[in-house]
């Protein structure tokens, strides 16, 4: 069974995210909407990973991969400055919640096959998240986008 691969992404990709919202939060501290909801979502992130563990335990878990080069997203780990800079950094946070998402979709996909209820309970919740997450972000790109693109220096 290749679920392991999917459910080591998962872990990586949600810790990845995590880790991400902090920085971008740090980075961004004088905008404090972004500052605060950016932590709030890693704690998200956090508490998914949580969710996850009793799902591993039962499935195990493969960080490998069978292409570890094309299935692993890089983190954020510096902040641009600026307008310009907000909206990259945000926009990388959507990137990285997007797979974090679409890895949700197929993991419940293998659940759905299982018949697993306690793997489906747990990707219904945080993939519930997620989505508000990936929401968020766009909405808080499109408020950014305005002053970024269309404002002088």
């Amino acid at each position: 069974m290749n679920l392991s691969i999917y459910l080591g992404l998962l872990h990586k990709a949600e810790q990845t995210l995590a880790a991400s919202f902090r920085t971008v939060a740090e980075g961004h501290g004088a905008e404090p909407d972004v500052h605060f909801l950016c932590q709030t979502l890693a704690k998200q992130c956090d508490d998914h990973e949580q969710a996850l563990k009793p799902i591993v335990d039962r499935y195990g878990e493969d960080e490998s991969g069978a292409e570890p080069e094309r299935m692993h997203a890089e983190g954020i780990s510096s902040t641009r400055s600026g307008p310009v800079g907000l909206l990259r950094d945000l926009h990388d946070l959507y990137l990285l919640a997007s797979l974090v998402d679409v890895t949700w979709t197929l993991v419940k996909q293998a659940g759905q096959g299982l018949r697993d209820d306690e793997l489906l309970e747990v990707v219904s919740s945080c993939d519930q998240q997620t989505a508000v997450q990936l929401k968020w972000l766009q909405t808080r790109m499109k408020q950014a986008a305005p002053q970024a693109l269309i404002v002088a220096r």
